[in-house]
């Protein structure tokens, strides 16, 4: 037995989710869709699988590795039906076809199959209204066929199942029949159906591999889990490996937290689902809500029901998203601002770095060591090229690990480093003025909050920088006009 599953829609009613991935890629609780269904598969026994592949078909390949010789096309829906079952009872008919049908309270927007009392098709309705419904089976888009349905069509053509393969065998009168599972199924096809599938399988509606490690009743953790004595969770909740639930924090479920995201101090994360690499800050209110991959929701921002913000964006302090509003990936909300419609062309950036301290900003989460880099290799291509440049800390780790990417970025503009390493800020501008250097900059943890850094720049003088100056580094680095 060889199974052929298809994975190469693209998942276009589940935007922005799938922008910057393939819709069977899509992260369901623990793991993406389409590595429960291949577990479904193994667990009755078919290890022979066939993928066939079309957008973003790198994604998958990279993803299973030896599969990608196999092809992939996706069946997008999540089941714990008994395949084994569904493959007895094709044998039994001697079928060339068998269609997994399932019962639905809503039939409207599925593929509605009628069959007679032996389970033998006899007319198929593609997404009838309710004066023409005359049956509650739909098509799930799982089945079982003959190698022979192959001579019914050509190599290199286009080729739908359900719209050219089985009325064809249903005209010519070929033994097409459907199976009425029971068991459990959801088409992902929408967001509000992706968080449902979501919520089932927290709930244990789906009879699946088990997502994790129970800690607790009703929540299940991934490895490296930190959780403060004072966070309430109330489960079912879902903790991927090296998630962070810092003090105060109140999460209910069913929620989802995946891999190396950090909720920080008394966050309130309420039936939500979170991607990993995400940062979730202080007082922030997620409620109903999908937060994308590498995001992040600064202090006392509010998303609400439905909202969904993309891979790579950034809410800004005390924003409100309100309900069922899309951001596409890799935009930015300032802080404050309240948006009520979805925010899908342009960049929507920042396009100020410098503030009364500098440019400051939360480490890993604003302050990375690539945006290290680019910041020093832009404040270079303002100076002249052998210019020097003296660099200086304060004793705390975190202005160490971007003072060394400041450094690591200055060169590639033809610019000389001269590290003090770490000398009060008054000693720096005394040498920085005395050996004649271009400038300097001088990396501190804030006095205001020890989440935050300041990288303060100073000029030949060892004076703070003109605000012309400043300007001109913000032009160069956001158009990424370095000098190499």
């Amino acid at each position: 037995m060889k199974a052929v599953v298809m994975a190469g829609g693209q998942g276009s009613r589940l935007r922005p989710l799938t922008i910057n991935r393939p819709k069977p890629m899509v992260p369901l609780v623990n793991k993406p869709v389409m590595v429960h269904i291949l577990d479904l598969l193994k667990r009755h026994g078919i290890t022979d699988v066939v993928v066939t592949l079309q957008y973003m078909a790198d994604r998958v390949q990279d993803y299973f590795g030896d599969g990608s010789a196999m092809g992939m096309q996706i069946n997008y829906s999540m089941t714990d039906f008994d395949v084994s079952a569904i493959i007895k009872a094709h044998k039994a008919k001697k079928a060339m076809a068998t269609l997994t049908l399932y019962r639905v309270p809503n039939p409207l927007e599925y593929g509605v199959v009628i069959v007679n009392r032996e389970g033998r098709i006899q007319e198929f309705q593609e997404k009838p209204s309710w004066g023409e419904v005359i049956s509650d089976t739909v098509n799930t888009g799982i089945y079982v066929v003959e190698p022979k349905v192959l001579d019914y069509f050509e190599a290199g053509e286009p080729f739908d199942f359900s719209k050219d393969l089985f009325p064809v065998l249903l005209e010519k009168g070929d033994p097409l029949y459907g199976y009425v599972s029971g068991g459990y199924w959801c088409d992902v096809g929408n967001i509000q159906e992706y968080m449902r599938a979501s919520s089932d399988l927290l709930e244990g509606r789906v009879d699946l591999e088990p997502i994790g490690k129970e800690i607790a009743a009703g929540v299940w953790c991934g490895e490296n889990v930190q959780i403060a004595p004072d966070a309430q969770l109330y489960g079912p909740i879902y903790l991927g490996e090296g998630v962070q639930i810092k003090g105060g924090v109140l999460v209910q479920g069913p929620t989802v937290i995946r891999d190396y995201t950090v909720v920080d101090n008394r966050a309130h994360v309420d039936r939500t689902i979170v991607w990993r690499n995400s940062y979730i800050g202080e007082g922030v209110e997620l409620r109903g809500a999908i937060i994308g991959r590498q995001c992040r929701i600064k202090s006392r921002a509010v998303v609400f029901e439905g909202a969904v913000v993309g891979d790579v964006s950034a809410v800004g302090e005390r924003a409100i998203i309100h309900p069922e509003v899309r951001i596409w990936p890799s935009k930015e909300v300032e802080a404050g601002a309240t948006v009520k419609s979805s925010i899908i062309w342009g960049s929507q950036g920042r396009r100020v770095l410098f503030g009364r301290y500098g440019v400051t900003g939360q480490v890993n989460i604003d302050l990375t060591p690539e945006f290290a880099t680019k910041l020093g290799a832009a404040f270079g291509a303002t100076l002249p090229k052998d210019a020097v440049v003296t660099i200086n800390r304060d004793p705390h780790r975190s202005p160490r690990m971007l003072k060394r990417g400041v450094i690591s970025g200055l060169p590639s503009a033809g610019v000389n480093v001269r590290d003090l390493r770490s000398v009060p800020i008054p000693v720096a501008r005394y040498i920085t003025r005395k050996m004649g250097a271009a400038g300097g900059i001088h990396i501190r943890l804030s006095p205001h909050d020890n989440r935050v850094v300041d990288i303060k720049f100073m000029d030949g003088r060892g004076l703070n920088l003109s605000k012309d100056t400043e300007r001109g580094i913000e032009r160069v680095f956001f158009r990424e006009d370095f000098r190499r």
